[in-house]
């Protein structure tokens, strides 16, 4: 069982290699990846709960709490406790991330476009990753 034919090794390189890129994209703007993340989940819909926002990113409320302190503090975001049901929290993105947005993702697609990979190629790994995503969470069940 060499290291180099372990599927969990190949992932592991692939996902620190994407952090790595990630984190050199975002870095001009003071956000982590995983804060893009939760930016890319409010771009998509404004004004969600902390709950969703966990499921939509598999983040449990431990994770999440106190980045969205940080980015709330950093004006990205703000926070807003239901008035009918205070144990839920909505988000919603502050002026700066509206603002920011187009920059950012434009910064993303130009270090994704620098490795080099196709529209075709990059559609049949999002559809392989997928599946095998998938059949890890089936053996949960």
């Amino acid at each position: 069982m060499l290291l180099k034919n372990q599927l969990c090794f190949a992932v592991y390189e692939t996902a620190s290699e994407f952090n790595k890129l990630y984190s050199s994209a975002l870095q001009p703007y003071g956000i982590t990846y995983p804060q893009y993340l939760v930016l890319l989940a409010l771009w998509e819909k404004d004004g969600i709960t902390v709950k969703e926002i966990g499921e939509k990113l598999s983040l449990g409320t431990g994770t999440l709490t106190p980045m969205l302190t940080r980015m709330e503090a950093n004006g990205w975001l703000r926070k807003e406790r239901s008035k009918a049901d205070e144990r839920k929290v909505y988000i919603h993105l502050q002026k700066k991330a509206l603002e920011e947005k187009q920059a950012i993702t434009k910064t993303v697609g130009e270090e994704i476009q620098s490795c080099n990979i196709e529209l075709e190629e990059y559609k049949q790994l999002m559809v392989r990753l997928n599946q095998l995503h998938s059949k890890l969470k089936e053996r949960e069940h």
